[in-house]
């Protein structure tokens, strides 16, 4: 695999399928049929960015079963490149299902078991040319979780050397950890590699300890990190740097799946960053992406692009 100075947007981690309810409002034991979709943060958030234009590309990997050849097919429809994702010849593709209990309800059920694939990517298979030249470098804490990916994220953050827009999406998720201790020395050696922080209050206190929205983005700051965003859920976001410091509350729908809508803030947040905006203007054009997304039942196929995004903005609704 070769490196793409092409590339606008690097994202590495989780990648599965994510199987919804065509039903809402039951539990999954009621539920007589279901989607399927492309699934995994890092994959949603490469494929949002791929909506608004961005050449993209996901590092991780699949089952060798009829799953990993749909997702495969998915990255490409969307428009990421998969040329980074590998084929695992033991383990089989993750399943995510989901049930939806708008407007706030949405238990998630991980078929990660003995492994996921995305985690079994090892320090050889990243491209150090295809890292350092990205204009947006994106990984997640999952991929902090178990080696070899742990090491492969060290391997690719220390060959980043702390470029602008390296982002680690603080994306914690206790059931993939064996406690949080570990998760939070990991995830404190990877701030030490990051310019970009995204989390909500709780995996802002897994990684700094600090859960009040104001303490954890100074904390992150006190780290290294330029930019910090924390989500505050029905309070918005908040955004600050060293120098600036914005709040943007939230944009209000009716919420039909709220799981997609941060991934679809990622990729929002990125196609920001690289136009150069402003920061109000960049956290409120991410915040109603997410909103968007959350609208809708899927997520990877709910991503909207620069012109939806940018007509809600305007009129406060879609075309």
């Amino acid at each position: 695999m070769k490196g793409d100075a092409g590339l606008d947007v690097l994202a590495i981690g989780r990648l599965g399928v994510d199987v919804y309810p065509l039903q809402t409002g039951v539990g999954l034991e009621d539920v007589e049929t279901f989607g399927k979709y492309l699934g995994g943060s890092a994959a949603n958030v490469a494929v949002a960015a791929a909506r608004h234009g961005r050449r993209t590309a996901l590092v991780s990997r699949v089952g060798d079963d009829p799953f990993g050849r749909f997702l495969l097919r998915e990255l490409d429809r969307f428009g990421v490149d998969n040329r980074f994702v590998g084929t695992d010849p033991a383990l089989k593709t993750p399943l995510t299902f989901c049930e939806i209990f708008p407007p706030d309800d949405f238990p998630l059920y991980f078929y990660r078991e003995p492994k996921a694939p995305d985690l079994e990517v090892g320090p050889a298979e990243i491209d150090l040319e295809a890292v350092r030249s990205a204009g947006i470098f994106w990984f997640t804490a999952t991929g902090l979780s178990q080696e070899p990916s742990r090491a492969a994220h060290m391997v690719a953050l220390e060959a980043r050397a702390r470029r602008t827009h390296t982002i680690f999406d603080l994306d914690y998720r206790p059931m993939f950890w064996a406690d949080p201790t570990e998760a939070s020395a990991a995830m404190g050696r990877a701030l030490e590699h990051a310019t970009v922080a995204v989390g909500n209050g709780e995996e802002c206190r897994v990684a700094v300890g600090e859960s009040d929205p104001v303490r954890a983005a100074d904390a992150l700051l006190e780290r290294g990190v330029s930019l910090v965003i924390v989500k505050q859920g029905p309070k918005g976001v908040l955004a600050k740097t060293a120098d600036e410091s914005v709040e943007v509350p939230p944009h209000l729908v009716d919420v039909v799946n709220g799981l997609g809508a941060g991934d679809a803030f990622g990729g929002a947040l990125c196609h920001g960053l690289l136009s150069g905006w402003e920061l109000a203007r960049l956290i409120r054009f991410a915040n109603i992406a997410g909103a968007i997304v959350a609208s809708r039942l899927g997520c990877s196929v709910a991503m909207p692009d620069e012109a939806e995004v940018s007509a809600f903005m305007e009129t406060g609704s879609g075309s």
